[in-house]
C-alpha cells in the first residue's frame, strides 16, 4: 500500500476504520492519514463503492430510470435520491467507458461494418455513428450533430486510433460521405463495399441501443446523450458472449461468463 499523497511505501495500518468500513492508514514520511478510497474517484462519497458502481451498471445495462434504480437500492437498505443516481451516472459512466475502451484497444478484426442511427436530443434528431467487426465486437461509437463527410472523417480517425490498425475491408451503406471519408483517411487500398443489404449485420446491432433508448424518450443535452450512449455500448460489448456464427452457447455457460465479467469489472473499478 502506497501513500496517495507522497507515494511513499512507509505506511502502517491503523486500528480505526471509516464509517463505511474502509481501513485507515498512516504515512510516516508525510505524516498524513488516509483510507482505502483516498485518491480514488469514489473518495468522500457517503455510500460504499460497490453500491455506487452497481447503481451505474443497472442504469446502463437495463431499461431503468433514475427513480427505478433508487427504488431498487431502497429495497436493499440504501436510501438514495434519484438526483444522486443522476450525479453518479454523470461522474462514473465516463470512468466505465474509459476502462472498457482500454481493455479492447488494439483488438479488432480486419473487416469493419459502419453505420449510423438516429437519437433524439432536445427534440432534434442526432446521429450515432457505430462500427463493429465481423465477429460483432464493438470498434467505437460517436454521437454527432451532423451527418456529413466531416463527421465521417472524425469517426474514422477514432476507429483507427481505437483499433490500432487499418482494416482490409469496410462495409457501409450508400451514403456518399463514407466514400469520401474512407478515401481521405484510410486510403484506396481498402476494399469498400457500399450496399444496404451487405450491412445488415450492423443494422441488427443497432437494436441494443434502440431498445435501451426508446423508454427514455430522448435526451435533453447533447453531452449527456453522448456520455450515456458511449458507456452503454462499451458495457454491452464487454458483457456479450463471443461466439462464432452458428455456435450455440449453453445458458449455464452464459451465466458463468456474465458473472465473471461483472465481478471482474466491479473489482477493477473499485481498486
Amino acid at each position: 500500500m502506497a501513500c496517495p499523497h507522497c507515494l511513499s511505501t512507509s505506511v502502517s495500518k491503523r486500528k480505526h476504520r471509516t464509517s463505511l468500513g474502509y481501513r485507515t492508514f498512516y504515512c510516516r514520511d508525510c505524516d498524513r492519514r488516509f483510507n482505502g478510497r483516498t485518491g480514488s474517484p469514489f473518495n468522500n462519497l457517503q455510500f460504499p463503492t460497490d453500491i455506487v458502481l452497481l447503481a451505474v451498471f443497472w442504469r446502463l445495462r437495463y431499461k431503468l430510470g433514475f427513480r427505478d434504480v433508487a427504488e431498487l437500492l431502497l429495497q436493499r437498505g440504501f436510501e438514495v435520491s434519484y438526483e444522486t443516481i443522476r450525479v453518479w451516472e454523470f461522474r462514473f459512466a465516463p470512468l466505465v467507458s474509459e476502462n472498457l475502451r482500454n481493455k479492447r484497444r488494439g483488438i479488432a478484426g480486419h473487416s469493419w461494418y459502419l453505420d449510423e442511427t438516429y437519437i433524439k436530443v432536445s427534440g432534434r434528431w442526432r446521429y450515432l455513428y457505430r462500427a463493429i467487426d465481423r465477429e460483432g465486437n464493438l470498434l467505437d461509437s460517436m454521437l454527432s450533430e451532423h451527418r456529413d463527410k466531416h463527421a465521417a472523417r472524425r469517426f474514422l480517425r477514432r476507429l483507427i486510433d481505437s483499433a490500432g490498425q487499418k482494416p482490409l475491408r469496410m462495409t457501409t451503406d450508400k451514403h456518399p460521405a463514407y466514400t469520401k471519408a474512407i478515401r481521405w483517411i484510410v486510403g484506396r487500398k481498402v476494399l469498400h463495399r457500399h450496399n444496404q443489404y451487405l450491412n445488415n449485420r450492423m443494422e441488427q446491432n443497432h437494436r441494443g441501443i434502440k431498445q435501451r433508448y426508446y423508454p427514455m424518450l430522448g435526451f435533453k443535452r447533447f453531452e449527456s446523450a453522448s456520455r450515456f450512449c458511449t458507456a452503454f455500448d462499451e458495457l454491452r460489448n464487454y458483457l456479450r458472449v463471443s461466439a462464432t456464427e452458428g455456435e450455440h452457447v449453453p445458458a449455464d455457460v452464459r451465466r458463468k461468463i456474465f458473472t465473471n465479467k461483472w465481478s471482474t469489472l466491479m473489482t477493477e473499478l473499485s481498486a
